[in-house]
């Protein structure tokens, strides 16, 4: 199977509202595009997969301003 945004299942936006940063406890952002939660203030990007946030600190992507 394929793990393009296209193909995976979609992610519940109203977990955004239950969902923090775990290196910061700030909220995230959503980015549908990329399927990843940003975290602006720790500089992260938490992958979706299979419409599932990994919020695993290692498992995050560093983001560059």
């Amino acid at each position: 199977m394929n793990d393009t945004p296209e193909n995976s299942p979609a992610f519940d936006r109203r977990m955004l509202e239950a969902l923090i940063c775990p290196q910061t406890h700030q909220t995230l952002s959503y980015d549908a595009e990329r399927q990843e939660l940003i975290s602006k203030t720790a500089g992260l990007a938490f992958p979706i997969r299979n419409g599932i946030p990994v919020m695993l600190i290692d498992e995050a992507r560093r983001i560059d301003d």
